[in-house]
């Protein structure tokens, strides 16, 4: 397997802002299903706080397949 081109780390850096994003629009429309069982929709902003941390794992997971993909 060659080493050349971005490491995974590379590409999560690069990717982080959309995949904290897109973590944060999971978590803003998941409360909005919620809260037909009767649970409180969470603000957008909390989405977003919320979104940040959790869109490092699942970021990094799509650089780890991303790596995956073009090195093969």
């Amino acid at each position: 397997m060659s080493t050349k081109g971005w490491s995974v780390w590379q590409i999560t850096l690069a990717l982080y802002p959309f995949g904290a994003g897109a973590m944060a629009l999971n978590i803003y429309f998941g409360s909005l299903i919620v809260s037909w069982f009767g649970a409180p929709v969470i603000t957008p902003g909390i989405a977003v706080l919320l979104g940040l941390p959790l869109g490092l794992p699942a970021t990094w997971l799509f650089a780890k397949h991303i790596k995956r993909l073009m090195t093969s």
